[in-house]
């Protein structure tokens, strides 16, 4: 089978170039845009569609696209991409339905609005590249069904971690070895961390404060190893992970982790916070056999009973057009849930919380999130982080307390909230 880059240089060859369109406009759709115009042969940036249209042409000017087109409708992106010239549009609907895309990538680390774009892209035989876990994580396993069912795939991107994570595990598993952690390591965790807190260190990288903070916090780790639970059948040890802190290599950090824990709950997610190499991630498995324990000894990777497998970088939005890629020419999802949620996200408050405060967005001043079982969730009602922003407390909530469904009122005919349910009846949850 031909690999990615062969492809890309047959549909190159082809003239035939793989149509893309983004969904967002920020840092990583800046990055991205980038990778696609200029180093990519075989694919085409199509349009991008971000509720500030102006953010858009800017990020395509500074990847070099060319002159841009405004959009107001499908047949408008059509027309610019035949001119070869990418289109701008405030509405993803309008690149969803364009002939020209052959695929979008939603990157707008919301939840609601790339719920939205999502499922239009999928209703419209797009294939749907997510580099977006706060989404995948919330309505993720219900958006793998409403591919499967249109043909399409809906699928986690290469370069974020969790993509990186899939990919170290398939090569760990494809050796015959069994796979007992999956695991990323963090320079920092602190759920306290605001958008104050973290301003500067936003403003240094070009970056948005509430997305930073969502790093700091835990609430993006929580969800980026969420849904590597999910497309794994893995689970978590506790809620929050074990979250070990390890000043030292990650192939010392095996004994952190007992063999008979790990086997008996079926492999688990979980992240180091200070292990080196950082940022990268990480896959501890176990042989079964006595030959493979000889050979993985003799190529110095130890006695066992836990082997490290790590990849030690993830490099983003460099390798988000191979994910497309491998959509779009190979039928190869870099990772998607296997079915049912096996670990969610839940909400946690960061501070103590009034009756009729308004939770505000992802990594924002009053809530963090924490990875919990999906069945621990169900039982006892509790608050996915992705459906938090704009509830509005009904009581009191203290700090560090797990929001429940009781707490909150939620706002008004979402289609975040209606997905749920619909993932709730489908699994029969």
């Amino acid at each position: 089978m031909m690999i990615v880059d062969r492809a890309l240089q047959r549909r190159e060859e082809e003239g035939n170039p793989v149509g893309v369109a983004l969904v967002g406009a920020g840092f990583q759709a800046s990055g991205i845009a980038r990778q696609i115009v200029a180093h990519t042969p075989g694919m085409k940036l199509v349009a991008i569609a971000n509720r500030t249209p102006d953010r858009a042409v800017k990020v395509l000017e500074e990847a070099g696209a060319g002159d841009v087109d405004p959009a107001a409708t499908a047949a408008d992106v059509d027309r610019a991409a035949a001119r070869g010239r990418p289109a701008v549009t405030d509405d993803p609907e309008v690149v969803c339905a364009a002939e020209s895309v052959d695929a979008i990538v939603e990157v707008t680390g919301t939840v609601e609005f790339a719920a939205h774009a999502a499922l239009s892209a999928i209703e419209h035989g797009k294939h749907v590249v997510l580099m977006n876990p706060e989404v995948d994580g919330t309505v993720g396993p219900i958006l793998a069904v409403r591919a499967d069912q249109a043909g399409v795939m809906c699928t986690a991107s290469d370069g974020d971690q969790p993509g990186v994570q899939s990919n170290l595990y398939r090569f760990v598993r494809g050796m015959g070895l069994r796979p007992l952690v999956c695991g990323n390591i963090k320079g920092l965790h602190d759920p306290y961390r605001n958008p104050t807190t973290q301003a500067g260190f936003a403003a240094k990288w070009g970056q948005d404060p509430y997305m930073v903070t969502s790093f700091a916090d835990g609430t993006k780790i929580s969800f980026e190893q969420a849904i590597v639970a999910n497309a794994t059948g893995m689970t978590v040890a506790r809620r929050g992970m074990l979250g070990h802190t390890f000043d030292g290599h990650v192939d010392d950090a095996t004994s952190l982790f007992e063999l008979d824990e790990l086997e008996a709950a079926g492999g688990i997610v979980d992240y180091l916070v200070a292990a080196r190499p950082a940022p990268g991630v990480f896959v501890y498995a176990t042989a079964d056999e006595p030959g493979q324990r000889h050979y993985l000894n003799l190529y110095k990777l130890g006695e066992g009973p836990l082997y490290s497998f790590y990849t030690p970088y993830h490099l983003c939005h460099f390798e988000v057009p191979a994910s497309v890629a491998r959509a779009v020419l190979l039928e190869d999802p870099v990772m998607k849930p296997l079915g049912a949620p096996r670990v969610e996200v839940v909400a946690a408050a960061k501070t103590d919380l009034a009756a009729g405060d308004v939770l505000d967005r992802l990594g924002g001043y009053l809530s963090y999130g924490l990875a919990e079982r999906a069945d621990v969730t169900a039982d006892e009602s509790l608050l996915p982080i992705g459906v938090a922003e704009g509830c509005r407390l009904l009581r009191a909530v203290a700090k560090d307390a797990a929001l429940t469904y009781d707490d909150v009122e939620l706002p008004a005919d979402r289609l975040v909230d209606r997905l749920r349910e619909e993932q709730r009846r489908h699994f029969g949850g």
